[in-house]
C-alpha cells in the first residue's frame, strides 16, 4: 500500500469511527437520528401547544381552562376563531403548528437544497422564493396557500428587503422589529452542526444576519448552539446552558445567566412561571402587556434581550430535561408562549427526552403535515456536510503541516 493509500485508509477508518460514535451505535446514548427527530418533532409538538394560548398570562391561561394546559387544547376563542380579534383569521389550537414550525420546515428544505452550510446568500435565494412561491398547507388557514401569507411581519420582512428591495443579504435584517423571528426556526442550523456549538453559533449568526439585527440575531445563534451543544452524547441541561453562557454576548448572556440561576432554585413548573417572568423583565423590551408593547420594545440594543430564548432554557432547567414538563411549563408561562415552546421542545428533543406520541400523533393528523420526514431529510443532510466538513478540514491540515514545515532549516 503507498503513502497516499495508507493515508486514504486512515482518514476513512477515521471517519467511520466519528460517525458511529455520534450516532450512538453502542446502543447507550441516542444517535444522531434519534436527537433530530427528537428535535424537530418536539419543536413542533411545543408550537401546537403553545399557539392557543400565546398572548395571554398565567393567570388569564388558569382562569380560561379552569386549570393548567396539559395537553392539546382548542382555540381561545372556541367556534368563534374565524372572527374573534386579536387572533383572527388563526385556527390556533387543535393540534395546529404555527409559522415557527412552518419556518422551521421552510430552513430544512434550503438545507436540503444546499446540501452543505448556510449563509445570508441561502436565505434570499432559496428560502425567500420558498415562501414567495410555493403553496402549502396552512394549518391554522385551514388552506392551502403561499407560506408568506401566514408568517409575521418579521417574517414578510425578509421579501420586502431581499426580493423587492435587493439589499445585501448580510445586512438584510438591519432595521427589522427585533424578536424572536429568526431564532424560533435555527433549530435545524444546530442539528448540522450537532455536537459542534460553536460551529452552530457562527453559521446561525451568518444567516440570521439576512432577518434581524442586535439580540434578535444574537438569541439565533445562541439558541442554535443549545441546540447543538443538546445533541452531543453526554449533554445535559446544565451543559447546554454552559455553552450558551460561553458563546452568548452582552444582554442576552446576562439574561440567560439571570433566568438560569433563578430556574435553578425550582423542580416545577407552577412555582417557577412567576419568579422566571419576573428575572427576565429588566431584559425584555415588550414590557407588562404583550399585546401592547412600550414605545422601547423591539429596538436594537446591548442591553436587552428577547424574553423566548432564556425561559425556554429556564424551563429546560426547572424540567431537568423532560420533555413534557419542560413543554408544559413553557405553554403556561403565556406571553410569547409557542414560541418558547418550540425552542424547549427543540431542546428537550435533541437531549433525548421523549416526545409523548399521543401529541406528536396528533399535532401530525391535525396539521396535516408528516413531522418526520424533514428529520429523515435533515439527518441525511447532516451526514453528508459531516462528511464535507472532515473532507475540508484534512485538506487544510494537509497544506497547514506543508506549510509549517516548508520553512524548518531542521
Amino acid at each position: 500500500m503507498t503513502p497516499k493509500q495508507q493515508e486514504q485508509a486512515q482518514e476513512n477508518q477515521e471517519d467511520q469511527e466519528a460517525q458511529e460514535g455520534q450516532e450512538g451505535q453502542d446502543g447507550q446514548v441516542p444517535g444522531l437520528a434519534e436527537r433530530i427527530t427528537g428535535a424537530l418533532v418536539g419543536a413542533a409538538v411545543g408550537d401546537a401547544l403553545g399557539g392557543p394560548v400565546e398572548g395571554y398570562t398565567p393567570e388569564q391561561i388558569l382562569e380560561r381552562h379552569a386549570g393548567r394546559v396539559h395537553g392539546i387544547v382548542g382555540p381561545w376563542n372556541g367556534d368563534a376563531w374565524r372572527t374573534a380579534r386579536p387572533i383572527a383569521p388563526y385556527h390556533k389550537g387543535d393540534g395546529h403548528v404555527t409559522d415557527d414550525t412552518l419556518m422551521t420546515h421552510a430552513l430544512v428544505r434550503v438545507y436540503a437544497q444546499v446540501r452543505d452550510h448556510l449563509d445570508a446568500y441561502a436565505v434570499a435565494d432559496h428560502l425567500v422564493p420558498d415562501l414567495m412561491t410555493n403553496p402549502r398547507w396552512i394549518p391554522e388557514l385551514e388552506a392551502e396557500a403561499l407560506p408568506l401569507q401566514r408568517v409575521f411581519l418579521a417574517e414578510k420582512w425578509l421579501v420586502a428587503r431581499l426580493h423587492y428591495g435587493h439589499i445585501d443579504p448580510r445586512e438584510a435584517g438591519v432595521g427589522n422589529i427585533v424578536n424572536c423571528g429568526a431564532a424560533m426556526y435555527m433549530a435545524p442550523v444546530g442539528l448540522v452542526n450537532a455536537a459542534n456549538p460553536a460551529g452552530a453559533y457562527a453559521e446561525a449568526l451568518e444567516l440570521a444576519g439576512a432577518h434581524q439585527s442586535s439580540y434578535g440575531r444574537e438569541a439565533a445563534a445562541v439558541f442554535a448552539a443549545a441546540v447543538a451543544a443538546a445533541c452531543a452524547p453526554d449533554a445535559t441541561p446544565d451543559s447546554v446552558i454552559g455553552t450558551c453562557l460561553s458563546l452568548a454576548k452582552d444582554g442576552t448572556r446576562a439574561a440567560i445567566e439571570a433566568v438560569c440561576e433563578v430556574a435553578s432554585r425550582h423542580t416545577d413548573f407552577e412555582s417557577a412561571l412567576r419568579p422566571l417572568r419576573e428575572a427576565v423583565t429588566p431584559y425584555d423590551t415588550v414590557g407588562a402587556d404583550y399585546r401592547s408593547p412600550s414605545l422601547g420594545a423591539r429596538r436594537p440594543s446591548r442591553l436587552h434581550a428577547i424574553e423566548e430564548l432564556p425561559v425556554a432554557l429556564g424551563m429546560l432547567v426547572v424540567s431537568g430535561g423532560d420533555f413534557r414538563h419542560a413543554v408544559l411549563g413553557s405553554v403556561n408561562y403565556g406571553r410569547d408562549c409557542d414560541s418558547i415552546a418550540t425552542m424547549a421542545g427543540a431542546l428537550a428533543g435533541a437531549l433525548g427526552s421523549e416526545v409523548p406520541s399521543d401529541w406528536s400523533k396528533t399535532v401530525a393528523e391535525a396539521s396535516r403535515l408528516d413531522l418526520w420526514e424533514p428529520a429523515r431529510t435533515l439527518t441525511e443532510v447532516a451526514r453528508e456536510i459531516f462528511d464535507r466538513d472532515v473532507h475540508r478540514r484534512r485538506s487544510h491540515e494537509r497544506a497547514f503541516a506543508r506549510l509549517r514545515g516548508a520553512g524548518c532549516s531542521d
